[in-house]
């Protein structure tokens, strides 16, 4: 079990999208490359807030999501926990919007499907 800081967070104030979901996207991928493993425990929302100069409620509403939706457990005077089990269809989540934008392009190039599997089998090779 390891303790994050807050300094584990960063939010881009000019993004369209909200903090709320720029700290559970965030959680996402740092649970998909395994920086964040299951059992450490996360910042606490109060440090989050002051770190990055936010409104505590932002925190905790992120953090209630990632709760409801299996991401985090929350522990009884530990605080936020990384949940033991992190399913492959949550690291698939995160790969398809990239994966789309791929076929869109190829298509829009004009590549059939067996080239742009082989494209990317290719690449897959050369990135192990």
């Amino acid at each position: 079990m390891t303790a994050h800081t807050a300094s584990l967070f960063t939010i881009a104030t000019g993004s369209s999208d909200p903090i709320y979901r720029q700290l559970i996207e965030q959680v996402r991928r740092l649970i998909a490359a395994t920086v964040l493993k299951p059992g450490d425990v996360l910042p606490s929302v109060r440090d989050v807030a002051v770190t990055l100069a936010v409104n505590p409620m932002t925190v905790s509403k992120a953090y209630n999501m990632m709760e409801t939706e299996g991401l985090l457990s929350r522990a009884r005077g530990v605080g936020m926990l990384v949940a033991e089990s992190q399913s492959s269809a949550a690291r698939e989540s995160l790969l398809i919007p990239t994966l789309e934008r791929a076929a869109a392009e190829a298509r829009q190039l004009g590549m059939d499907n067996e080239t742009v599997l082989q494209l990317f089998a290719k690449i897959l090779g050369e990135t192990k």
